[in-house]
């Protein structure tokens, strides 16, 4: 027993020894409670917290395992971003929330960062000034004629993007702070590239395929999320077809994926998070891709539920032939629209829609689908809804007004057709031609009926 408090103590003199401490006067904030928190791929953690004293001054600790991006948080709950780059960092002013009185002390990776912090948008906002006044100048014959304007512009710009690399270019090599502003960058700049600097474009995409997502300095950046989101915002908007656009995020998605197959708990926290994102955003084919592309990688583990999920577009992936449907375990609410089989509809094609009555999203479809109905019909598209009720009154009062067929066997997640169509959520939707092959999965009624009107 004495020797476990001896190693102990020893265990918690050596953490102690190489903590960093942040320190500062908030004079504004006496006597409130103040918290580091760090970050952790797409989650935060309390780092530390104390209680600032009477005068404004507080303590806070951190260790080499917090490296990374961290924030101050006060009970008015304004964030101050700090690096944690493994130095002692001192700060003083009124409260978080005062940025034009707050002032980094000690520290100078944080002197570097709070810095760039302030100049960078300045510059951003005036490049983006003088690169639309470039485009006039250069497109216009009002004004293409001016050549001194014309390069005084052009010597403009070059000059706002040497200063902002020399800046970066003087930063300590390996600092956290040398890699971390130039991946913030990246990722506050999608928009301006996006609407403003559209030859950036191409090189900005590449930037995001570099990322290394199992990279401890992304990890711990606070910019996991927001450089997937940046990522894929920009490649949907970027002004190329549709088709253009699926084969650009395939070759984004093939470059996560490169390092990502090492790292298995990365690897399931980043599909899982982009997954949802593209669904979010309708992106089928890159989300059957994405599906796909995980689901082949013969050396990672992907967690249950999400293997789950990703296994739909495996299996029920465009072109494939759907599976028929069971309709022999159950009974459908409206007699004289019962089905044996998919093909007893003699449609063109059909939807075939998975939902119940307790899901508050397929109440609000099945309005609007009963609305489009007839319209959809006369096209040559039938609907079978399958519901997932396990009663058979709330079923019978949902579906039996429904103009289509409606079958339910109050297996809920166990029914047959339910596990045959690998569907994992409500309301879920499949196309389907007359050979029952998978036109596509419809993510909104919407993508259905413009998909109808499209010649």
């Amino acid at each position: 027993m004495t020797n476990y408090i001896f190693c102990f103590i020893l265990q918690f003199i050596s953490v102690y020894a190489t903590a960093q401490t942040v320190v500062g006067n908030l004079y504004q904030l006496a006597n409130q409670e103040i918290k580091l928190e760090g970050f952790n791929g797409l989650t935060t953690y309390t780092v530390g917290k104390t209680t600032i004293d009477d005068q404004g001054n507080f303590s806070l600790r951190y260790s080499k395992s917090d490296i990374g991006v961290g924030y101050l948080l006060s009970e008015d709950n304004k964030p101050l971003f700090v690096i944690l780059s493994g130095e002692d960092i001192a700060l003083q002013g009124e409260a978080l929330s005062a940025l034009e009185s707050l002032k980094i002390t000690k520290g100078d990776e944080n002197k570097s960062f709070e810095t760039y912090a302030k100049d960078h948008p300045k510059r951003a906002q005036a490049l983006s000034a003088w690169v639309y006044l470039d485009k006039m100048y250069a497109s216009d014959e009002f004004f293409s004629a001016q050549k001194t304007p014309s390069l005084a512009i052009q010597n403009e710009i070059l000059r706002i993007n040497r200063e902002d690399s020399d800046f970066l270019a003087s930063l300590p090599n390996n600092s956290y702070v040398s890699w971390f502003i130039p991946a913030r960058k990246l990722v506050s700049s999608v928009a301006e590239v996006a609407q403003y600097r559209t030859d950036e474009i191409p090189a900005t995409i590449a930037a995001f395929r570099a990322l290394d997502y199992i990279d401890p300095r992304l990890y711990k950046s606070g910019l996991f999320k927001d450089a997937m989101e940046g990522h894929f915002w920009l490649l949907e908007n970027s002004g190329k077809s549709l088709d253009s656009t699926a084969f650009e995020m395939k070759k984004s998605i093939d470059a996560l994926m490169k390092n990502l197959v090492k790292d298995q708990k990365k690897l399931n926290e980043v599909t899982d998070y982009l997954f949802n994102l593209l669904e979010e955003h309708s992106l089928v084919h890159a989300s059957e891709y994405l599906a796909v592309s995980v689901l082949n990688q013969s050396t990672c583990t992907i967690n249950g539920d999400l293997a789950k999920q990703l296994e739909t577009y495996r299996r029920m992936k465009k072109g494939n032939i759907a599976p028929e449907m069971v309709f022999d375990e159950g009974f459908f609410a409206n007699p004289s629209l019962t089905i044996s089989a998919i093909a007893d509809l003699k449609s063109k094609n059909t939807l075939v829609v998975f939902g119940a009555s307790w899901c508050p999203k397929c109440k609000e479809d099945i309005q609007e689908m009963v609305s489009f109905y007839e319209r959809w019909k006369a096209k040559g598209l039938e609907v079978v809804f399958i519901s997932l009720d396990e009663d058979t009154k709330s079923f019978m009062d949902f579906a039996s007004k429904f103009p289509f067929s409606a079958y339910c066997d109050l297996k809920k997640w166990n029914s047959k057709n339910v596990t045959n169509y690998y569907v994992f959520a409500t309301p879920t939707m499949f196309l389907l031609n007359d050979k029952r092959e998978i036109v596509f999965r419809p993510s909104s009624l919407m993508q259905v009926d413009t998909w109808l009107n499209t010649p």
